[in-house]
C-alpha cells in the first residue's frame, strides 16, 4: 500500500482529494491546522490526522512516505494581501522546505498545485511555456514557489506543477468566495447575482471532483519522464468562460432548480484578471480532460 502525505488535508481541495485517496487504497497522512474542524475528514483505518503547520512539520513524518500532494496554502486573494507575510511563508517557504525533506527521505513524487492565476492578463490564449504577469500576492508566492521546487526533479525525485483553473463544485469544506461558487450561493440566496465588472474578462474553470482526479493521474502515471520537471495547466478549452456569460448560465440552473427569477447585480471596478488558457498538454500527455461543466457545479451547490 502506497502513502501520501497530503498538506492541506483539511481544506476546499484537502477535504475532496484524501476521500478519493482513501477509496483507491492508499494510506493518507493528513497535515493540516484543521481551522475549519476535524470532521471535514471521516475516520478511515488508513488515514493519520497530523495536526500542525506546515512551516515547522516534522522530518519525521515524511518517513515511509511515497508520495507528496502540497496544497496548503494562502487561496484567497484579499486574505493574501492582507496577510502578505504569512503567504509568502505558506505558500512559498513552507513548500519549498517540504519538497526539500521529501526529497532527502526518498519520497518518489512531489505534486505543487499551483495556479493559473500566475498568467495574470493576457490577450492571447496562453499554454505552458507562455510569460506569466500574477497580479497578486497568492500569485506571486505560487510562482516563486515553482521556480524553487521545479530544480529539485532528477531521476529518483519527480516533481509536477499543477496550475489549477478556478476551482468550483461542492466541498466538504466549503468556499464561497470563489467564482462559480460565491455566484451560485448569491442568486439563490438573494435572487440577485453579483457579477464582478465588467464581464468581459475570460477565466478558466475547473470542478473539484475533477482536480482531485487530476492529482491522482498523476500520481499514477506510469510513465514519470513525460511528466518530471514539467508543468501542466489544469481543465479544458471549453471551460474557459467570460464572466457574463457564465453568470447567465449560473442564473439560468438557479432559476431551473429554484423557480426563483434571477437577477444579474454588477460590481467593483474592473477585474483585470484576465485570461483564456490552453489544456493540449494535459490532454495529449496524460489523455486526461474534466468530465463536469459549470452546470453540474451550481447544481450540486442548490442541492
Amino acid at each position: 500500500m502506497k502513502t501520501v502525505l497530503v498538506t492541506g488535508a483539511g481544506g476546499y481541495i484537502g477535504s475532496v482529494l484524501v476521500p478519493k485517496l482513501l477509496s483507491k487504497s492508499y494510506r493518507v497522512k493528513a497535515v493540516d491546522r484543521f481551522f475549519f474542524g476535524l470532521e471535514k475528514l471521516k475516520p478511515h483505518e488508513n488515514l493519520e490526522i497530523i495536526k500542525d503547520d506546515t512551516r515547522v512539520l516534522s522530518e519525521d513524518h515524511f518517513k515511509d512516505v511515497d508520495f507528496v500532494v502540497d496544497l496548503v496554502a494562502v487561496s484567497n486573494d484579499p486574505t493574501g494581501e492582507r496577510f502578505n507575510e504569512a503567504t509568502w511563508e505558506i505558500n512559498h517557504y513552507s513548500r519549498v522546505r517540504t519538497a526539500n525533506i521529501a526529497k532527502k527521505f526518498g519520497v518518489k513524487r512531489y505534486i505543487l498545485p499551483s495556479s493559473c492565476s500566475i498568467y495574470g492578463f493576457q490577450e492571447d490564449i496562453v499554454d505552458e511555456t507562455s510569460p506569466v504577469n500574477p497580479l497578486t500576492t497568492y500569485a506571486k508566492a505560487n510562482l516563486q514557489a515553482e521556480k524553487d521546487i521545479l530544480p529539485l526533479a532528477d531521476e529518483s525525485f519527480t516533481v509536477v506543477v499543477l496550475r489549477f483553473s478556478t476551482v468550483f463544485g461542492y466541498s466538504p469544506r466549503m468556499r464561497f468566495d470563489l467564482a462559480i461558487n460565491g455566484m451560485t450561493y448569491g442568486a439563490w440566496k438573494t435572487g440577485k447575482l453579483p457579477l464582478m465588472r465588467d464581464g468581459s474578462q475570460y477565466r478558466p474553470f475547473v470542478h473539484i471532483e475533477d482536480v482531485a482526479e487530476a492529482v491522482i493521474e498523476f500520481l499514477e502515471f506510469p510513465d514519470e519522464k513525460r511528466i518530471n520537471g514539467e508543468i501542466f495547466n489544469v481543465g479544458s478549452d471549453e471551460l474557459n468562460y467570460q464572466i457574463g456569460v457564465l453568470g447567465k448560465i449560473v442564473a439560468e440552473v438557479v432559476e431551473e432548480e429554484t423557480g426563483k427569477k434571477i437577477e444579474i447585480e454588477w460590481y467593483g471596478d474592473p477585474d483585470k484578471r484576465s485570461y483564456r488558457v490552453s489544456f493540449k498538454k494535459i490532454k495529449n500527455i496524460l489523455g486526461w480532460t474534466p468530465k463536469r461543466k459549470a452546470e453540474d457545479g451550481v447544481r450540486e451547490i442548490i442541492q
